[in-house]
């Protein structure tokens, strides 16, 4: 008979979503055990790893996806301010870490770095201009400058300016409060925080391969040690699935009727980087355009100035893949093993809704060298094709939700999915999960915790004290918030 080790909580993924996810628990109820289960062989080797993403604190600030205008040519904020508070909770809860020294150096995962928008043509130009004016209402994107003029935007961001066509119609936006996050670096340093307090075990090269739910409620879950061959069970009261584009196939296996509602589309990812250090120093902003038309949102093109490990760089793209694996170090069989009898039409209807994005798709996948430069020089005319290299990014499962009321969708973002009783719940999607995983597993610890969320309401106000709160609606509290975590964090805006 197969060993049986017994829990309160497994973490199935050693990413951002379980490391934030444990913290929480531990946090409010430091007496739960905590199991967290990696198939690699260290923890944020998959999208959480700093060179997988493009390590942007996701505020909004510069993402003209989350500001889209419509037919009347409105401008639309409802999602940018929603993002925007969420990323305020999670500089909140990383500021209260580092005051706890459950962290320790805010340098070592995050830092300022300004967020740009930049756009080019007459049509574009107009629509940035809206999206500030629109921006401008809410006290949430203060500071934000606006500019049309090149000399202006070359002292925010010199490598777009030089030598530049003067006659084209440019604008920009610049905000200082943007930021570079590692969250690799923060989901490692989050995971050695739980081992030291005594409750979490990590295991790491393990899969977990099967999850079964027992007459008492709780979770069996049948574990592979990939290093040795030892398979094992472990019983839980409740199950996160954080497996980042393996969260499908697992939430399939537990059999829950809730997760027979969803498939997933996989879109992979390169970059263009820059080592050379006598560019890099002259590059000092994340700077984001326009989508094409059918892009999805992983694929905004941007010029990110990252310091990875130390080290300066700049990344241009990301330009998409299309790999029928869901994780990087994934399996090619990883789609059609989520293919089902219950999600398979809906996967059909899907794809015939979204033309426009496999044209898209496959007109990346026949980008040359040579047009994959001529992107990055819409951006930094002057790019000289020895100084970058192509690099492959992370790999992203979107969602396919077969909506009972509008059909077969496909999602651009981050969705809970939690069984009827909250013993089991799983993470699906993308971008900005990272940004705003703290909002996002609080909103998970209510669904599956609603008492002991309530009976904490104190110790997480402790944590997080705007929490239960519209920042926007509170501009004394709002700079109160902002002038704390720029202190705590070393941030300079």
């Amino acid at each position: 008979m197969k060993e049986t080790i017994e829990t309160d909580v497994v973490l199935i993924g050693g990413g951002i979503m379980s490391a934030t996810l444990g913290m929480l628990i531990n946090q409010l109820a430091p007496d739960k055990s905590i199991h967290i289960f990696e198939r690699l062989k260290d923890v944020a080797e998959e999208a959480s790893d700093a060179w997988n993403n493009a390590g942007t604190g996701h505020a909004a600030l510069c993402e003209l996806n989350y500001t889209p205008q419509d037919e009347a040519g409105v401008v639309h904020t409802d999602k940018a301010r929603s993002i925007m508070e969420q990323f305020e909770v999670s500089k909140q809860f990383w500021a209260y870490l580092i005051e706890q020294e459950r962290l320790a150096n805010p340098k070592d995962f995050i830092r300022s770095t300004p967020h740009m928008s930049f756009v080019r043509g007459e049509s574009d130009v107009d629509y940035l201009n809206k999206r500030f004016q629109a921006l401008q209402r809410s006290t949430l994107f203060h500071p934000m400058e606006y500019s049309e003029e090149p000399e202006v935007i070359k002292q925010w961001a010199p490598l777009i300016t030089e030598n530049r066509d003067p006659r084209e119609k440019i604008a920009a936006t610049y905000s200082p409060m943007g930021t570079d996050v590692n969250f690799g670096a923060i989901t490692g340093a989050l995971i050695k925080s739980l081992q030291k307090s005594g409750s979490t075990q990590l295991h790491l090269h393990h899969e977990v391969r099967k999850l079964k739910q027992q007459g008492d409620k709780r979770w069996r879950v049948k574990v592979k040690d990939l290093g040795s061959g030892k398979k094992y069970y472990v019983l839980a009261k409740f199950v996160f699935i954080g497996a980042g584009g393996g969260s499908l196939e697992l939430l399939q296996k537990s059999d829950i009727p809730e997760g027979k509602k969803y498939g997933g589309f996989p879109v992979g990812g390169q970059w263009l980087v820059c080592k050379n250090s006598e560019i890099s120093a002259r590059h000092n902003a994340k700077v984001y355009g326009q989508a094409e038309v059918g892009a999805p949102p992983m694929s905004v093109p941007h010029l990110d100035a990252r310091i990875i490990d130390g080290e300066k760089a700049i990344l241009f793209g990301p330009f998409a893949t299309f790999s029928t694996k869901f994780l990087k170090e994934g399996s090619y069989w990883d789609l059609f093993g989520t293919v089902k009898y219950w999600n398979i039409f809906p996967l059909i209807k899907v794809g015939i809704k979204n033309i426009d994005l496999e044209k898209y798709l496959i007109k990346q996948l026949s980008l040359s060298v040579e047009d994959r430069m001529n992107v990055l020089k819409q951006f930094y005319p002057e790019a000289k094709k020895a100084d970058w290299k192509l690099q492959e990014a992370g790999q992203r499962v979107q969602v396919i939700h077969n909506d009972p009321e509008h059909g077969p969708t496909l999602q651009f973002g981050t969705e809970i999915v939690t069984s009827a009783d909250g013993s089991i719940s799983a993470l699906l999607g993308a971008s900005p999960g990272a940004s705003t995983a703290v909002s996002i597993m609080l909103k998970l610890l209510y669904q599956c915790f609603p008492d002991r969320a309530e009976s904490n309401m104190d110790r997480l106000k402790k944590m997080i004290p705007s929490y239960g709160k519209l920042l926007e609606d509170d501009a004394a509290l709002l700079a109160e918030v902002r002038a704390r975590t720029s202190r705590v964090l070393e941030l300079t805006a």
